[in-house]
């Protein structure tokens, strides 16, 4: 379907146009700014803002629903959950296994982004891909990962994983202190994948050479690394000391304290710092104990904890997140943005099509009020989730 979305503040990465007009055609964006003669159904849009959907490219779950699973339809139901958060793209993660690598769920994932694309018209946030979070760690920085799931890379594990995951593996985090991982790094780049270092007792040395050979992310930076020193400055310096290294932030608050949110953000600027969430599956919930590949999670006050106390994810949406980032700093609008939508999309290279609002990029939206509620979620032209408000506006858009 055709329709205008008429008159909100547009906002992107590189854009902060107060009044404009936004047309989707089908699934793509068809025009930006002035409005056209023929604009198709029009939707008043004059008290809204409006910015690519999220991409977030490490979460868990959220909705009480699990990514890292055997059950295709829990993936699904996600996907429609996190619609609701901002949330039009993502990376599906999976984590560790006892003894063995998590074939069962890369294969489910595999299933449910393969489902997903057979079907004319989005229901949920689309999955990109899959983000391998370890098991390739360093045990002394495992978090809330179980020893029984690590893992040490190998040649033939390298080319068993690839194959699993289908031509589907997006991102992989790893230490590559590990005996094995720099030729393990430079087998994943070869295939395209981005590699980041992450849940790693790496020094300022090793991390330079890990980026040397291909590492080009950083996960959850401060969380699960070695902590800076004035003496020994440890790999969050190397990044900082390298352009290409994009670092993800837990922008909960919990996670990283806000004054060193503003640290990080001054280390690697809004250009290649990555908001994510790290959600469990008990995200957006107030309370409860949920499950983690078979380890209890506790929401207690505000975070996700094991029974030891070990943070083990977040509890926060992307909206909240962005919500953060203004409220911790003195970003602006459009930086912020650019930290959840463009950012994240270049890392994992489909920066070509996500990320922006441009014609010809996927119709993936963010409608918000002024004071930055979220209103609507559009994934690939299609409303995937409104307010009571704006489910009379977009009516003839929804399906019947």
């Amino acid at each position: 379907m055709r329709f205008t979305l008429r008159g909100p503040r547009l906002v992107d990465a590189t854009t902060d146009l107060a009044v404009g007009d936004i047309t989707i055609d089908n699934t793509r964006i068809e025009a930006v700014g002035d409005p056209l003669h023929d604009a198709g159904e029009v939707i008043d849009a004059t008290d809204a803002i409006i910015m690519p959907g999220f991409i977030d490219v490490h979460t868990h779950g959220g909705g009480g629903f699990n990514l890292h699973t055997t059950d295709v339809e829990e993936i699904h139901s996600y996907l429609r959950w996190t619609a609701g958060t901002g949330v039009t793209s993502c990376l599906v993660a999976v984590v560790g296994v006892p003894n063995a690598i998590p074939r069962e769920q890369l294969r489910t994932v595999v299933q449910a982004i393969e489902q997903t694309k057979r079907r004319e018209r989005a229901i949920g946030a689309e999955p990109l891909g899959i983000h391998l979070e370890g098991p390739y760690i360093n045990v002394a920085r495992r978090g809330a990962h179980p020893p029984s799931w690590l893992r040490i890379p190998n040649e033939a594990e390298t080319e068993d994983v690839l194959a699993t995951a289908g031509g589907y593996l997006r991102l992989i985090t790893l230490a590559p202190e590990l005996p094995g991982a720099p030729a393990m790094i430079r087998r994943l780049v070869e295939a395209g994948v981005t590699v980041s270092i992450g849940h790693t007792d790496v020094d300022y040395e090793q991390a330079l050479e890990a980026i040397q050979l291909g590492a080009t992310h950083m996960t959850h930076c401060f969380n699960a690394m070695r902590p800076l020193h004035h003496r020994y400055p440890g790999p969050l310096a190397a990044v900082s000391d390298s352009p290409r290294v994009y670092g993800e932030l837990i922008n909960d608050g919990i996670h990283v304290h806000p004054a060193l949110v503003r640290i990080l953000v001054r280390f690697l600027g809004p250009q290649r710092t990555i908001i994510i969430t790290d959600a469990q599956a008990c995200a957006g919930m107030r309370g409860g104990t949920f499950e983690f590949a078979g380890q209890r999670v506790h929401v207690i006050d505000g975070a996700a904890r094991l029974d030891d106390g070990t943070l083990a994810g977040s509890v926060l949406t992307m909206d909240l997140a962005l919500r953060n980032m203004l409220k911790f700093t003195s970003v602006s609008l459009s930086n912020a943005v650019r930290m959840q939508t463009l950012n994240p999309a270049e890392s994992i290279k489909v920066a070509d099509r996500k990320g922006r609002l441009q014609a010809g990029y996927d119709a993936d939206l963010v409608i918000m009020d002024r004071d930055l509620n979220l209103q609507a979620t559009i994934c690939h032209g299609a409303v995937t989730f409104a307010t009571d408000q704006w489910r009379e506006r977009v009516a003839l858009l929804l399906p019947a």
